[in-house]
């Protein structure tokens, strides 16, 4: 074989510069809006999304990453003699892992393997950015594998959203059902733990919100170093470059990622949704 190739979805939204100097490998899921499929980051992309979505008097659903998607890329990179390492979006929330499973498990004894990440976009991006550094390191499949899963533990992201009936239609609020009742009266603070969307709390404005965001990634970060940081959002720049400014003074991190929401992430999150992912001591 000669190397190994990471494979993730467009969750994840890695800004590109660093999927092409990695050769990180994006398969995009799909957004369906009123009988249109477009494919997430390609045929759409995230501020002509929100821009839509703030107005929309329906509301998109999205499609997985299908079987046949996984087998035409993992097909392409054998072809190449690659080992392929498939890092998708969490199975707690999206049905591309288990496509994923069904895609390698066509190619039993070939070098294919796939992962739970239990994460979603930059977190998710984390785990695939340490991963290809490794594999551009000359890291085995196994090498790699064993990596991506003691990220894991190194990873956190929390994110506030300006209105729960995203997470809510689309059937992915999982344990911050509890604060429906008072959704329009609280700005809700939420995380990704155990590969599921969780309620960690509320602010009665935006800006506590925010404050209390920094907050639960200083109390999640600890005393690790080195700091990886990304902050990312749904139509929503300037707080994106007042969070950034903030995470650099605060945990002086090796790297600061300025991203967005995914138009399929954001199908269930909406505009005006921020979030920071971390990633401390790795």
């Amino acid at each position: 074989m000669s190397g190994l190739t990471i494979v993730t979805d467009s969750s994840a939204y890695l800004p590109e510069n660093l999927t092409q100097e990695l050769g990180i490998e994006v398969i995009p899921l799909q957004v369906i809006w009123k009988g249109e499929s477009y494919y997430d980051g390609v045929d759409i992309k995230a501020t002509e999304f929100y821009t839509r979505l703030k107005t929309a008097d329906e509301l998109p659903t999205t499609s997985a990453v299908s079987v046949h998607q996984f087998q035409e890329k993992i097909d392409e990179l054998l072809s190449k003699d690659r080992e392929v390492l498939i890092l998708p979006i969490s199975q707690g929330i999206s049905a591309s892992h288990a496509n994923a499973v069904l895609a390698a498990n066509c190619y039993e004894g070939r070098p294919v393997e796939v992962i739970d990440t239990r994460l979603v976009s930059m977190a998710l991006g984390f785990m695939a950015l340490t991963s290809a550094r490794a594999a551009r390191e000359g890291a085995s499949l196994k090498e790699a594998a064993d990596l991506a899963r003691k990220t894991y533990s190194h990873i956190g992201v929390y994110f506030t959203v300006d209105d729960l009936k995203y997470l809510h239609k689309g059937g992915r609020i999982g344990g911050a059902k509890r604060l429906l009742g008072s959704a329009l009266k609280i700005k809700p603070l939420l995380q990704i733990q155990d590969g599921k969307i969780e309620a960690v709390g509320s602010a009665v404005t935006r800006k506590k919100a925010l404050e209390r965001l920094v907050k639960l990634v200083e109390e999640g970060i600890g005393t690790a170093t080195p700091v990886h940081i990304s902050v990312f959002h749904a139509l929503d720049l300037d707080t994106a470059h007042q969070l950034q400014e903030i995470c650099n003074q605060k945990f002086h991190p090796v790297e600061n990622i300025l991203s967005e929401v995914s138009p399929v992430v954001g199908s269930h999150v909406g505009p005006g949704t921020v979030s920071i992912a971390y990633m401390a001591g790795m």
